[in-house]
């Protein structure tokens, strides 16, 4: 893309609404735009982002064997009150009337939604396991709306919902979904702990919620620095051995890591040695839940078992906060200057900087270099305005590309341009076609899940 073709309204000048950094930054970054308390317009940047993350998430739930669909964000009110959660979820809740007078609601969660459409389709145990899922727009209508997407009321999010014969079967989805989600993070440049938390309205006998440690979370959170040592890295897991996927889950939630919640300080002193002892923040960007029957008992969601007894089945509900994510990563990885974006999920793979605009040989050399790139299936962003270069290299660093490229007269004359890190600021001048081979071959490193 060219940047003088592209809508990106940067900002200069701090928000003065904006009190936290990835609010401040997705604001003067251009990425959002507030319609009203809580809900937001994603403009290109940050819809490209949203969009990157949101195809992570597919990537390793249809990894894990799990089914994609799309459910309306409109729900009618009748389900939930066969689940007896119409009254019981409060004011979060947005209820609406259509004009024949028929309550509906503004979907915060699709428990009751899907297992209307499991117990409508599936009779039989042979249909098991299941697990169905989908990225759609909810709606929570909070109180007091704050931090940007972090804590919106209009939000993008990952939930999916397991159907298993028995308590047991759905222990493993339960699994199952934990590595899932490890990696997810990981490809995203995240270290998301697995913490112990509480079901809250959605219910469940087991729940962990999935906490990024930052400054500006909203939970406190209680943990054994050893758990900040353990990475999924690339192991290859097989999602349907029980061993493997317990052992993950063991390794990931044996050291002590819990929520305000559920935290108990008896457990941490004595499990914890006081050096290891650590007291923070974290923003939830995930929850995984196991309920049992919960549901499928409130919904008559049954199936024929091999002796021909009907049985509710087994279910659980996981979410990953797909919108949520992108300001947590902000959060996690940004400086004085802007956001730096993890490469698996910057908008653009790489930045161009023309410092003289209108040059003929700086002219081809960066429409050689945006060529090559583009023709390496990367997605480069050529910034060819007639801009000065310190206002060039502003924009480049507010908005946070891992890499770029530097083309200038001087450089040119000795056969080089420069290649910079944003995370690390270190720059090395290199031949244009060197510039090109690396960056590719940064990617090509991170696609192979090696970068993570």
């Amino acid at each position: 893309m060219r940047l003088s073709r592209y809508f990106l309204p940067v900002l200069k000048e701090n928000p003065s609404e904006a009190q936290i950094v990835s609010h401040r930054l997705m604001l003067r970054a251009g990425m959002i735009k507030q319609s009203s308390a809580g809900i937001y317009s994603w403009l290109p940047l940050g819809f490209k982002v949203l969009k990157k993350i949101e195809s992570i998430v597919h990537d390793e739930q249809i990894r894990a064997g799990h089914v994609p669909m799309l459910m309306p964000t409109l729900q009618p009110a009748d389900l939930w009150r066969e689940s007896g959660r119409y009254d019981d979820y409060g004011q979060e809740m947005l209820r609406i009337k259509d004009r024949h007078d028929r309550d509906m609601l503004f979907g915060p969660t699709n428990e009751e939604m899907i297992t209307d459409i499991f117990r409508a389709h599936v009779s039989s145990y042979k249909d098991l396991p299941l697990t169905l899922y989908h990225v759609q727009w909810k709606f929570r209508d909070e109180i007091r709306p704050r931090f940007g997407v972090m804590r919106g009321r209009e939000f993008y999010m990952k939930d999916g919902y397991n159907f298993d014969l028995s308590k047991e079967d759905a222990l493993h989805a339960y699994n199952r979904h934990l590595v899932s989600y490890l990696r997810t993070y990981e490809r995203m440049g995240l270290q998301a702990i697995p913490m112990r938390a509480d079901g809250g309205p959605i219910g469940g006998d087991y729940t962990h919620e999935f906490l990024v440690l930052a400054e500006t979370g909203e939970s406190e959170v209680f943990y054994d620095s050893a758990v900040t040592d353990l990475t999924f890295g690339d192991r290859d897991i097989d999602y349907d051995n029980v061993e493997q996927c317990q052992g993950v889950l063991e390794e990931f939630t044996s050291k002590y890591a819990r929520t305000d919640e559920t935290h108990d300080e008896v457990v941490f002193q004595e499990q914890v040695p006081e050096e290891r002892r650590r007291f923070a923040r974290g923003i939830e960007v995930g929850q995984i839940f196991y309920f049992g029957t919960k549901y499928s008992d409130a919904l008559g969601a049954t199936v024929q078992t091999a002796d021909g007894q009907n049985v509710p089945v087994h279910m659980g509900s996981h979410g990953i906060g797909v919108s949520r994510l992108l300001g947590a990563i902000i959060e996690a990885s940004h400086d004085d200057k802007g956001i730096i974006w993890p490469e698996g999920v910057t908008p653009f793979h790489c930045g161009i900087v023309n410092l003289k605009q209108g040059d003929d040989e700086a002219d081809a050399a960066c429409n050689q270099l945006y060529a090559a790139l583009t023709a390496a299936g990367l997605d480069p962003l050529y910034d060819d305005r007639n801009e000065r270069a310190g206002g060039k290299f502003a924009t480049m660093d507010l908005i946070g590309l891992p890499w770029r490229i530097t083309v200038g007269p001087r450089g040119l004359k000795n056969g080089v341009v420069e290649l910079t890190s944003r995370r690390t600021g270190e720059s090395e001048e290199l031949s244009p076609e060197e510039a090109v081979k690396k960056v590719v071959a940064i990617y090509a490193q991170h696609q192979t899940g090696r970068g993570f």
